[in-house]
């Protein structure tokens, strides 16, 4: 039944389809379960509240786990994973991971908080995802890529797998499967070892819908990249080149095709729109002044660069890398989390001295 729905709508039709499912889980988790990684970052440092990191420990968790188990089950192969196939660059993570971070809070949102405050009617959304797309592209391929490959150069080819299943099961003759479960199990476990979060159903059934929601992108596309005949590349979700590739499907959707990244940027939009909605929250907004214009958009353009630099965005490296086992996951979104702690404390200590 399948191979014949593939057959009538096409490969790229098919992933745009898988990216839109997931997309649209991600969205109402950001909308209705306050999915977010520059508010859990927030929350654990000036809150004291861990709840909403916890949450990315049980998607981490629940993703790592549902790879393993689609892989034992022949359905998956994380070693033809972008994360896994290209050598990992340590520095370009670093860095990389830093920029995103620090832009992320000066902007107040990464690249998928902005797309759900977007489809709540937030319009400053819009400006974040604008030029955050737009500078992705300007590294990746425009302009400055010529000065990113000479500061990081990448052999895009590696000779074993990039990865803390393979190096691992290497080293003590277990299965990367076995590998896989037994970390998968560890960070399922450490996202529930909170009364607070065990108290908080919604915080726990939230965080393991963002978890399915990235294995249905890896199994799905891996699905129709060895079934169709277009040679899909097999993906899941991340908010940062994706951005860019919508905005040039949009620009030229006469002469191109459907694909993952476009499936799920609608996704989320429309799921968040649909979110804002159950809960009352949709709303149109706009920026204040000037200044906060400034900020958002200088931090957008900061976090394009950075995401492209370290291969992936908050959700890119923070659950997709990490649902694969990438060794670039761990450091990625420890610069992350550095970067944003450095541009949160900056506003709030800016804050504070502007009422004084």
């Amino acid at each position: 039944m399948f191979d014949t729905i593939l057959d009538r709508i096409g490969d790229a039709n098919a992933v745009a389809l898988v990216g839109l499912a997931g997309g649209l889980l991600l969205g109402l988790a950001a909308r209705m379960g306050r999915f977010c990684t520059l508010g859990a970052i927030e929350d654990q440092l000036y809150a004291g509240d861990s709840r909403r990191l916890r949450m990315w420990a049980l998607a981490i968790g629940t993703a790592v786990i549902g790879a393993a188990l689609a892989r034992a089950g022949g359905s998956f192969d994380p070693t033809e994973t972008l994360y896994l196939s290209r050598v990992w660059s340590p520095l370009g993570s670093i860095i990389g991971g830093l920029l995103f971070g620090y832009g992320m809070a000066i902007a107040g949102n990464c690249g998928y908080g902005a797309l759900a405050r977007l489809g709540g009617g937030d319009l400053r959304g819009f400006i974040i995802v604008l030029v955050m797309g737009l500078s992705a592209y300007a590294v990746l391929s425009g302009p400055l890529a010529h000065v990113r490959v000479w500061l990081f150069p990448v052999d895009d080819m590696a000779v074993a797998p990039q990865g803390f299943a393979e190096s691992l099961g290497g080293a003590t003759g277990l299965s990367p499967v076995a590998v896989a479960l037994a970390i998968g199990g560890a960070i399922l476990l450490l996202g529930l070892a909170s009364r607070d979060m065990l108290r908080s159903p919604g915080h726990v059934l939230w965080g393991i819908a963002v978890g399915l929601a990235v294995l249905s992108g890896w199994i799905g596309t891996w699905w129709v990249a060895h079934t169709g005949f277009d040679g899909e590349r097999i993906t899941t979700h991340s908010f940062s080149q994706p951005l860019g590739d919508t905005i040039f499907w949009l620009m030229t959707a006469s002469g191109n095709t459907l694909s993952f990244s476009v499936g799920s940027v609608a996704g989320v939009l429309i799921g968040a729109f649909a979110g804002s909605l159950i809960k009352g929250h949709f709303r149109w907004e706009a920026c204040e002044d000037p200044r906060e214009l400034r900020r958002q958009m200088i931090g957008a353009a900061l976090m394009g660069p950075g995401a492209v630099l370290a291969v992936g965005c908050s959700v890119g490296q923070g659950i997709s890398a990490f649902s694969v086992l990438a060794w670039s996951a761990p450091l990625t979104f420890a610069a992350i989390y550095a970067g944003a702690a450095l541009g949160l404390r900056q506003l709030i200590s800016g804050f504070h001295t502007a009422r004084g």
